[in-house]
């Protein structure tokens, strides 16, 4: 028989580490969304690390501004930003306060509320993929920017929770380069994913944008 996930929350100290060291032991892990029609409940699947002012692929990588500024602590909250103008993403905070860097949650396996999530998400063809990508993943949970700042690892009911879960052994776990990460960013393989996982999103390689005529 295999033992329910444990729905203790994450204490503050397990975000309080380097985000090299957080990023891999997130997998596994359950996010936890209450919402007024219920709750949902993601395993994480596949993430990404962002070391801030030390990494070229961080939003904080040339200093503090009033979109990022979650990203400088304390750890163990939620930062999400908006991008190209139609989608949201979801990254815990890590590191010592002061010092940003995150952890984007690239996708999910909804264990709980996927009916929910449905309703979000009417493109998708199957379950697998409700939270098949960070857009995906902040759209089936209804994350948007106003969970910004969010404690994560509060015992006190908030809308976004990270529990404990059942952690991902490291023979289980593969590393690679980030997704749509370009220049000197793009050589960190710091994508993190559970092995044969089909909630995992696939890889794909930063494409410029074309610029309009």
């Amino acid at each position: 028989m295999i033992a329910s996930p444990d729905r203790t929350p994450l204490p503050r100290t397990f975000f309080d580490r380097p985000v090299l060291d957080v990023a891999p032991d997130l997998l596994g892990r359950l996010l936890l969304r209450t919402t007024p029609d219920g709750p949902i409940v993601l395993r994480i699947t596949e993430v990404e690390a962002y070391d801030g002012q030390n990494d070229p692929g961080s939003h904080a990588f040339r200093g503090r501004t009033a979109r990022n500024g979650v990203m400088f602590g304390p750890p163990g909250h939620v930062y999400v930003y908006f991008t190209y103008g139609m989608w949201h993403c979801t990254n815990l905070v890590c590191g010592p306060d002061g010092e940003a860097s995150a952890v984007l949650l690239r996708a999910g396996e909804l264990l709980e509320g996927a009916e929910l999530a449905r309703k979000r998400r009417l493109s998708a063809r199957n379950d697998k993929e409700l939270a098949k990508g960070p857009a995906r993943l902040a759209t089936a949970l209804d994350i948007d920017r106003s969970l910004d700042g969010t404690d994560a690892c509060t015992p006190e009911d908030t809308p976004l929770r990270v529990l404990t879960g059942t952690p991902v052994p490291s023979d289980q776990v593969n590393n690679g380069p980030r997704t749509g990460v370009s220049g000197d960013g793009a050589v960190h393989p710091w994508r993190f994913w559970i092995s044969n996982d089909p909630t995992v999103s696939p890889y794909r390689a930063h494409v410029p944008r074309r610029r309009s005529s």
